[in-house]
């Protein structure tokens, strides 16, 4: 006797139905975000112990649990895709690339080898290549999407390391500056190299790669018998946008022998723009490039990408054969990306950027990123304006950080309060971080939904709590 087996396999008239409350339900998301809280997360921990809840054994109706979804989980939450949104750094979330992800998951494609689909993996190889050519790096070159720039900047260094240091890593030493991003000291240690032997070297005034102090610790290091290999530029680091002397750093990396690695997860697709494109000159003489289409492309979350100039190099130092994978096969010309990254199964990341890309242009891309650094500038001189405010840097790219200086009381303190009271005003979200030990507010322009108008409200959230707030301090 057969016994009984629930069918997983929905009928066709319930997937429509399903999918067509999904549709209506986030374009209605998208209409409100304007009107949206920019953070909620009054009570989070609260909220989310009593979520925990045990397996269920029996189903629930997919008309209770889409409310749910969307009433008590996407909330409680910082709303990275509001317009005014300036924290950290912004991902806007593109609706088409919404849809690719769908299409991704629902055809179900492995794009992790080449046999297993090879006309997809040739259309997320277009999008490395395009990547490649706005970078001005050479035909050789190949690349990876990865989840995001802490992988991606994990696997330029297990390259750099396997071509450079072979087996024998132990003396092996990095430099970067104080202001590179932590996820690549967090990947050097990952890649087996020893924390000692991680040089992060004081920035400049305008927390910029000084390359004098490089060379010093470089000539150093060899004199005390170990093997400088890596030297990591910044294009656009997270605390200010700051953009390290690319060209200079490249000329020291030649001089001896390193391996040039560029972090532009965040500034790296400004290389697009004519601005841009000044600022960042040099970028296309670096090794590697991690850029991410999660920020500068404004893809949603889960979406980084390497660019290594000679592709070969990525593949010898991923590449690993076994024997149940015999069958497969790559034509020349093609790439198998499990033979350039730590993945083999893994999700078609490529139609995420494709689709957007191929819906608007690159001219749209480049416009709007365009727009970001004049924003930028806009609101770094409102400051420079406005009495009380002073910015630590002029911004590079489209970071802006500022901070506020009361006629009386801590500075530090009245900022970590100015932050506070400019978030609890529910109009704006920003975040903060450190320079030379003092605490600095930031605000990031780069998500595809803020414009000169949220730029403007923005600045008048700021200036108008820092005065309220100086005012109840004074009073």
């Amino acid at each position: 006797m057969q016994s009984h087996v629930t069918n997983l396999e929905l009928p066709a008239e319930v997937m429509q139905a399903m999918g067509e409350a999904c549709v209506r339900t986030v374009v209605q998301h998208i209409v409100d975000l304007p009107h949206s809280p920019r953070a909620n997360l009054a009570n989070a921990a609260a909220i989310a112990h009593s979520l925990r809840e045990p397996p269920p054994e029996t189903g629930t109706a997919f008309a209770e649990l889409l409310p749910f979804l969307m009433e008590k989980i996407i909330p409680v939450s910082i709303n990275a895709a509001h317009p005014t949104y300036m924290g950290y750094i912004p991902g806007g979330g593109l609706y088409p690339s919404a849809l690719a992800d769908l299409l991704s998951a629902a055809t179900n494609r492995f794009v992790g080898a080449w046999f297993g689909a090879p006309a997809a993996a040739r259309l997320e190889t277009n999008v490395l290549e395009w990547f490649a050519q706005w970078m001005g790096y050479p035909a050789t070159a190949r690349g990876i999407l990865t989840s995001g720039g802490s992988l991606a900047g994990f696997s330029a260094i297990v390259t750099a390391r396997h071509h450079l240091l072979g087996d024998e890593i132990g003396d092996g030493v990095i430099y970067a500056s104080t202001q590179t991003h932590h996820s690549l000291v967090k990947s050097a240690m990952l890649a087996g190299l020893r924390e000692r032997n991680l040089r992060l070297l004081e920035a400049d005034r305008r927390f910029r790669a000084v390359p004098e102090r490089f060379e010093d610790a470089i000539k150093a290091d060899r004199a005390a018998g170990l093997k400088p290999f890596l030297l990591i530029g910044n294009a656009g680091t997270t605390n200010t946008g700051a953009v390290d002397p690319l060209a200079d750093l490249a000329q020291l990396c030649r001089k001896h022998s390193l391996w040039y690695h560029i972090d532009g997860a965040y500034g790296g697709f400004f290389n697009l723009c004519e601005e841009g494109r000044r600022k960042l000159r040099g970028l296309e003489q670096s090794d590697s490039l991690v850029l991410d289409p999660h920020k500068g492309l404004f893809v949603p979350y889960g979406c980084g990408s390497l660019l290594v100039k000679e592709g070969e190099l990525l593949r010898r130092a991923h590449m690993l054969t076994a024997e149940y994978m015999q069958d497969q096969f790559t034509p020349p010309g093609e790439v198998n990306f499990t033979d350039h990254s730590p993945e083999l199964s893994r999700s078609f990341r490529g139609l995420k950027v494709w689709l957007p890309l191929k819906l608007f242009g690159v001219q749209a891309f480049r416009e709007n990123l365009a727009e970001k650094l004049r924003l930028a500038r806009w609101l770094y001189q409102r400051f420079l304006e406005a009495p009380g405010f002073e910015c630590l840097a002029e911004p590079d790219l489209s970071v802006v950080a500022f901070r506020y200086r009361p006629r009386r009381g801590q500075v530090d303190d009245f900022n970590r309060r100015l932050l506070q009271y400019i978030n609890n005003s529910g109009r704006l979200f920003l975040s903060s971080t450190l320079l030379n030990g003092e605490f600095v507010i930031r605000a990031c322009v780069l998500s595809f939904r803020t414009h000169q108008v949220e730029v403007e409200e923005a600045f008048e959230v700021i200036a108008t709590a820092a005065k309220e707030l100086e005012s109840e301090t004074s009073s």
